[in-house]
């Protein structure tokens, strides 16, 4: 009923044709309980361990692996008889369903031949497999035999090189030892004698070697104390050199706190001496030079406030050909101011009255310098202003205004004076287009304070007042 249904297994159906496979299970070896203890191994056990046991284990070792191997691989195939004919082998259950049961009985025939062939080539695998074991452990103790051989013929020679040292020992006589104790003695004590000459020379040598050193040292000291000698000599020289520089020092700082810091220091010193000082103002283009007279009793460095003053004069070094309009004007101007004050000399007759005439000097050219920039920046900003052109006839600036908001076109003429800013400046106004005159302008620079910018304040008030649209 299972066999027509599928429901029948591969084992149930090799049972219904009488065909018998037993699946051999593995068999595991126990150690017995008193295996593991032993006696203490003699030297022949551990021969026969070293030469028989252990070369035979491992050959038993490497065939147990490889049928280990092959069983791993069969595992697989006996769950097969577990497993239903249809899912294993569909074509065959189909054909043996529709068969009878004399065919039945008869594929069983046959299916035991087989099993019986097959029985028997396992068998001769299995032979051939023992075989081949054997020859291995024949030919591994055919091995062992040799080494074994060849190590007891070694002990043999080492026996007999033994024998034969204990041979010769027991031939030798008391005369023999005497003779080679005077032998020995005969080559010894001379030793011993040179040996204490050896040490003697050594002794002395060390000696000689420890007053050499001595002298070696005593020279060095020598050198030590020269060397000493020669950087005392230096470190005075230097000491000498340090205070020449400290007194250098010192009438830098006289001098420094003799010409204090001004609002307005527009110097610098570029010589000092005994008979004159030289400064410069100005981008190095005026020069002062004064000129001392002598020395007072007792001024080391020659800074004494009441020292006499020779001479102040100023130089123009500037190159009127190559500079500016606007530095030519400054340069103008400060001269102005100069040969407005009259004898300098009067005004500084002493050394302590020089600080004030570099500060009054320092005040108006820091004015004027600020007058060049400002006519620089009209130059070339002039045009926000509707500047049309600005023009310098010696100390007068002509501004030329333009602007077609108010259609004006009309020239302002400034005249200056080292007195800048501090003081109104007079003006004269030529109308060219328009209806702006110097009454109009008048008005304007009646509103402009004098001060810092005065000029640059002029132009923009003149520009915002009467150039600008009216609406």
């Amino acid at each position: 009923q299972k066999f027509q249904s599928g429901t029948i297994t591969v084992g149930e159906f090799f049972t219904l044709l009488q065909v018998h496979i037993p699946i051999q299970k593995p068999r595991h070896s126990h150690v017995p309980a008193n295996g593991g203890i032993s006696a203490p191994p003699t030297p022949e056990d551990l021969i026969y361990s070293q030469y028989i046991y252990r070369p035979k284990l491992r050959i038993y070792e490497e065939d147990c692996q490889a049928l280990s191997e092959k069983i791993e691989e069969l595992k697989e195939y006996t769950t097969i008889q577990d497993q239903l004919l249809v899912n294993v082998n569909r074509s065959l259950w189909e054909v043996m369903r529709t068969c009878s049961d004399e065919e039945l009985k008869n594929f069983g025939v046959e299916l035991n031949k087989m099993k019986s062939y097959f029985t028997k080539e396992s068998k001769i695998l299995a032979h051939n497999e023992k075989a081949t074991l054997y020859s291995k452990l024949l030919q591994s103790a055919q091995e062992q035999h040799e080494k074994l051989k060849s190590r007891m013929e070694k002990l043999d020679e080492l026996i007999e090189e033994a024998e034969s040292c204990l041979a010769a020992l027991e031939s030798v006589n008391v005369q023999q030892v005497r003779a080679c104790f005077a032998l020995f003695s005969h080559h010894f004590f001379p030793f011993l004698s040179e040996l204490k000459i050896l040490e003697a020379e050594e002794e002395e040598l060390q000696s000689v070697l420890h007053s050499m050193g001595l002298v070696c040292l005593c020279r060095e000291l020598l050198d030590l104390e020269t060397q000493n000698e020669q950087m005392l000599a230096e470190m005075d020289q230097l000491r000498e050199e340090e205070k020449r520089y400290r007194d250098l020092l010192e009438s830098y700082k006289v001098m420094v706190s003799f010409f204090p810091l001004f609002s307005f220091t527009e110097w610098e010193i570029i010589e000092w001496s005994e008979q004159q000082a030289v400064f410069t103002f100005l981008y190095d283009s005026i020069e002062l030079t004064v000129v001392f007279g002598p020395p007072i009793d007792g001024d080391t460095f020659g800074e004494d406030p009441s020292r006499n003053i020779v001479s102040l004069s100023f130089e123009s070094l500037l190159d009127e050909e190559e500079a500016p309009p606007s530095s030519c004007l400054v340069q103008r101007l400060i001269f102005q101011f100069i040969e407005s004050q009259g004898c300098w000399q009067e005004k500084c007759p002493m050394l302590q009255y020089l600080p004030q005439v570099l500060h009054d000097v320092s005040l108006v050219v820091s004015h004027c310098r600020t007058l060049g920039e400002e006519i620089e920046f009209l130059e070339r900003w002039g045009g926000k202003f509707n500047l049309l052109k600005t023009d310098i006839d010696d100390t007068k600036v002509k501004l030329l205004f333009s602007s077609s908001t108010v259609f004006a076109k009309f020239e302002v003429t400034l005249s200056l004076s080292a007195s800048y800013p501090s003081a109104s400046l007079p003006f004269a106004v030529q109308k060219r287009i328009g209806n702006i005159g110097e009454e109009e302008v008048s008005a304007v620079l009646a509103d402009v304070p004098t001060g810092h910018h005065y000029l640059r304040r002029i132009v923009s008030s003149i520009h915002q007042t009467l150039l600008q649209d009216p609406r």
